[in-house]
Parts: structure tokens; C-alpha cells; sequence
């Protein structure tokens, strides 16, 4: 990582300060980074000269989307979760689906929201650094159960 000593650039609370994640070289050369920002795992995406950053655990069962692909949707850039295929749009965290009327077969299958599901981050550049800004956290969305940590499970041998 090639960030400044100057981590944050206002003074601000711990959540609402942006984060240095790396350099832009360095993330634009590894298209993907997993970082940790004020105590959640986040991935940050380099795509068509564009940096998003989402949890990094897909709301659904909290598969590791760092390890997914990227296709375009619809003319959205979405991550697919390699665990179960569920898709996700970069840039909003909405969730997509395919649908399909059974009353008319000869339909084609369209591309349909489930909503806003995947919390999405606020990304910034400074001096070559990339900068995380987590997202208002006032009201609860699907992935922040993976990505504060309350579904892992430990087993405790005494």
C-alpha cells in the first residue's frame, strides 16, 4: 500500500472518515482489493475505469464476492457471487434477477430489481491514493449482517 501518512482527510467521526485502501496503480493493476475499513470487510473494484467498493460478503449467504465475476447486465456492471450466482450491480448494490411470464412461453426472460440489497461505499482518489468512505449505516440493508461479522459462527472447546 502507498498511502500518505495522513489517513483521513477531515476530522471526522471513525465511520464517516475516508480510509486509505492502496495505491491507484496498485488497485488498477490487481482490478480487485479486500480491505478492512473501520472494522468491515469491504471489496473495492477497478472496472471500466470505474472504483466501487461493496461488503465484501454477498447479502444472500455471504459468499466471498472478491471471487466473483464481473458482467454486464442489462448495461450495468454487476459482481456475480460465485457461491450461488446471485447478481449484483456495482455501483448501487441492487440485486437482479431474470423473470420470465409462464402464461406466455415464448417470452424472453427479463432483467428484474430486488431492490437495494448490497451496501455500497463511497470511493475517492487523492494523491494517487484511493480512499473508502463507509456508507450511512442508520438503516440496516441485507449484507450488513456478513460484514459485521455477527453470522460467523465459532466453536469454543473447553
Amino acid at each position: 500500500m502507498n498511502c500518505s501518512s495522513e489517513n483521513t482527510l477531515l476530522e471526522k467521526s471513525e465511520q464517516e472518515a475516508p480510509v486509505c485502501v492502496g495505491s491507484v496503480e496498485n488497485i488498477k493493476k490487481e482490478k480487485r482489493i479486500t480491505a478492512v475499513v473501520s472494522g468491515r470487510e469491504v471489496v473495492i473494484f477497478y472496472h471500466e475505469d470505474k472504483f466501487y467498493a461493496l461488503d465484501m460478503r454477498c447479502y444472500h449467504a455471504g459468499g466471498p464476492l472478491h471471487r466473483g465475476d464481473i458482467e454486464e447486465i442489462d448495461g450495468r456492471a454487476c459482481i456475480v457471487c460465485p457461491w450461488h450466482k446471485y447478481k449484483i450491480t456495482l455501483a448501487e448494490g441492487e440485486g437482479l434477477y431474470q423473470s420470465v411470464n409462464p402464461s406466455v412461453p415464448t417470452d424472453k426472460p427479463k432483467w428484474c430489481s430486488k431492490g437495494l440489497k448490497q451496501r455500497t461505499h463511497t470511493v475517492t482518489v487523492a494523491n494517487g491514493d484511493v480512499y473508502v468512505t463507509l456508507s450511512d449505516t442508520s438503516t440496516s440493508m441485507d449484507s450488513d449482517i456478513y460484514a459485521l461479522g455477527s453470522s460467523k459462527k465459532t466453536t469454543d472447546k473447553k
